[in-house]
């Protein structure tokens, strides 16, 4: 006699294994590797990552630990998986040292475009100099409105103008860089009619067609 499962035993099977998947960070368990001319130093509360670029640490909760099975991988774990907020802080952090070797050994490189009719920037010095934590530039935007808009850039950014509508941004420090880039564009998002405004890297928009009555 030829046997088939009830639906009840197929779903009992299926939830099963759902559930042991469920209790694993699939970002968090990967390896992360560790380049020639970085060094990694971690103490109980965070990992110190030491390159060419400088030095930078991510702080580590009470509950992970730092293993190294090769001599250059480093692995990440957390006493208890089948916790939701221990499974989120291990892919969190596990991308937040990735971020911080990276940037300690080629840094973040993100480049913004100006599109629209007499769009211009030039990248000129800061006449209020490195007040408020400033690097002594600052862009000199033309976007269309009545007057220019000036943009200090911190002084853990450095940025170059290579073409009067291009915008090349450089740091160390993923979050930070993506947070300027943010404020950048901010001031002319990217409309979907004509399609104008500062684009970010590969950002595109869909036109939209406007309806004629």
């Amino acid at each position: 006699m030829l046997y088939r499962p009830s639906l009840f035993q197929l779903v009992r099977s299926f939830s099963s294994t759902a559930q042991v998947c469920k209790n694993v960070s699939i970002i968090g368990r990967e390896p992360i590797k560790i380049p020639p001319s970085v060094t990694i130093s971690p103490t109980p509360t965070e990992v110190k990552i030491t390159g060419p670029l400088g030095v930078t640490a991510v702080p580590l909760k009470d509950y992970m630990k730092i293993d190294f099975p090769l001599q250059d991988t480093m692995k990440l774990t957390v006493a208890k998986s089948s916790e939701k907020l221990q499974r989120q802080m291990w892919g969190t952090t596990r991308t937040l040292i990735s971020n911080a070797i990276i940037g300690m050994t080629e840094g973040f490189t993100v480049p913004l475009y100006l599109v629209g009719v007499g769009y211009r920037v030039q990248l000129e010095e800061d006449p209020r100099g490195t007040v408020d934590g400033g690097n002594g530039q600052r862009l000199n935007m033309k976007l269309g409105y009545s007057h220019p808009v000036y943009v200090p850039i911190p002084s853990h950014i450095k940025a170059e103008v290579p073409s009067a509508t291009k915008i090349v941004l450089f740091c160390k420090d993923k979050h930070l860089i993506g947070l300027f880039a943010a404020k950048i564009r901010g001031y002319r998002k990217p409309e979907p009619y004509k399609g104008k405004g500062i684009f970010v890297g590969n950002e595109t928009i869909r036109i939209k067609s406007v309806k004629k009555k």
